[in-house]
């Protein structure tokens, strides 16, 4: 019994944890420009994600790339622990047809994780080009 009711309480607060109604607020962001073969790359979708080990990712922020191929975006989460931030682009880039697009995640360092609502600093992912494979590339056909 004892067991039990450490494992509902363990269940419990990690579900509220994970949804976000406890902890610190933590904040980031991120801007860069992509690119496919050289050429700015438009409406490429792109997620900020707390990667979270133990349950589902947390979407901290979503968007496209504009016509420059430019992206920029940042937002907070609650989180007893460091968030683990990550920006995910799903895109097509180089492919001539493909029904699951190419995912890449690139980790954001630690440094650029704000305490509060609002980031002080902006990781700057520079130009991207997307043609290229990156290490741990996946496929995804549902995002």
């Amino acid at each position: 019994m004892w067991i039990l009711s450490i494992l509902i309480v363990s269940t419990c607060l990690h579900l509220i944890n994970s949804a976000g109604f406890i902890g610190r607020l933590q904040s980031v962001g991120v801007r860069g420009r992509l690119l496919c073969d050289g050429k700015p790359y438009a409406n490429v979708q792109v997620k900020l994600l707390d990667e979270d080990d133990t349950d589902l990712d947390d979407l901290i922020d979503e968007g496209k790339s504009n016509l420059n191929g430019e992206i920029s975006l940042q937002g907070s989460h609650r989180e007893i622990t460091s968030i683990d931030p990550k920006i995910v682009i799903y895109h097509n880039c180089g492919e001539t047809f493909s029904i699951c697009s190419r995912k890449v995640k690139i980790q954001i360092p630690d440094n650029y994780i704000t305490v509060g609502s609002k980031p002080e600093k902006i990781y700057d992912l520079g130009a991207l080009e997307l043609l290229a494979e990156f290490d741990g590339e996946k496929r995804d056909c549902f995002h």
